[in-house]
């Protein structure tokens, strides 16, 4: 697929984004029901509140600080086989500092649970799930159109958060803006990832990283039945924590080893 082809595609995947914004407004407004702070293990530790909850985002930091060790490091500068361009290493910049943050917001949101503090939580992880489909646009689609894309696609992402948050302050707060940037790069990645082959190797890693990620929003729906079924020595959301970890390393563990395919190749 030659690169004016490419960028159409990109317009069109961005006018598909945009035309999902536009249906979900038509349906009513998403409430942020209390519930969904009502976590399975809530055992305190230390003094520390939801503990499990809490400490789990260790392995999200230590996935988010690795890959910002990489990007600092000798190889995430442009031009080396991680990277061909710094307008590829930008969007990966705002993945890991996203991650690291996200582990943050989240250890922070668990040990309080509330809509108050879910804010932290919900900011950083906008910035990284539009910040990697940001970058697998620049790797499979265009990098032009990626270059062009990345900043308004994470401002969309805070835009989304802030906006529920400024809605809960008024007592209306609704979440059909942040579904949308949420859910639209889980199912465009793998529809993306098919169409549009990626100029470096070591794409397994990334679909490994997909699956984690994957199997982490299995056990974040099964909370209470992980955590009744090992006798109350784990909670689903516990897991769903470890496995979000390994999704992010298995990222920095795609971008040391993959290299352009010429370079491959040869």
């Amino acid at each position: 697929m030659n690169q004016p082809m490419r960028e159409r595609a990109a317009l069109r995947l961005l006018a598909l984004f945009l035309v999902t914004i536009a249906v979900v407004l038509l349906l009513p407004p998403v409430a942020q029901t209390l519930n969904y702070h009502n976590f399975a293990d809530s055992r305190s530790i230390c003094g520390v509140s939801n503990f499990a909850n809490v400490a789990s985002n260790a392995a999200i930091f230590l996935g988010g600080a690795s890959g910002l060790l990489l990007l600092l490091g000798s190889a995430g500068h442009a031009g080396s086989a991680t990277f061909s361009s710094k307008n590829e290493w930008w969007p990966y910049f705002f993945v890991f500092a996203g991650a690291t943050l996200i582990a943050l917001g989240s250890a922070y949101y668990h040990y309080q649970p509330n809509n108050q503090t879910l804010i932290w939580d919900r900011l950083p992880m906008a910035v990284m799930f539009m910040a990697l489909f940001a970058a697998i646009v620049a790797e499979r689609i265009s990098l032009a159109a990626a270059k062009i894309l990345t900043a308004p696609l994470i401002l969309l992402g805070v835009a989304s958060v802030v906006g529920w948050a400024l809605g809960e302050g008024r007592g209306s707060g609704d979440l059909r803006f942040y579904g949308v940037v949420q859910f639209f790069p889980m199912v465009a990645t793998p529809l993306i990832l098919w169409l549009f082959p990626s100029r470096y190797s070591a794409q397994s890693y990334l679909v490994g990283s997909i699956a984690w990620y994957a199997l982490a929003k299995v056990f974040e729906l099964l909370d209470w039945q992980v955590f009744v079924a090992t006798s109350g020595f784990v909670s689903g959301h516990t897991v769903k924590h470890v496995l979000c970890g390994l999704s992010i390393y298995w990222l920095v563990l795609m971008l040391q080893k993959r290299k352009p395919l010429a370079v491959a190749a040869v």
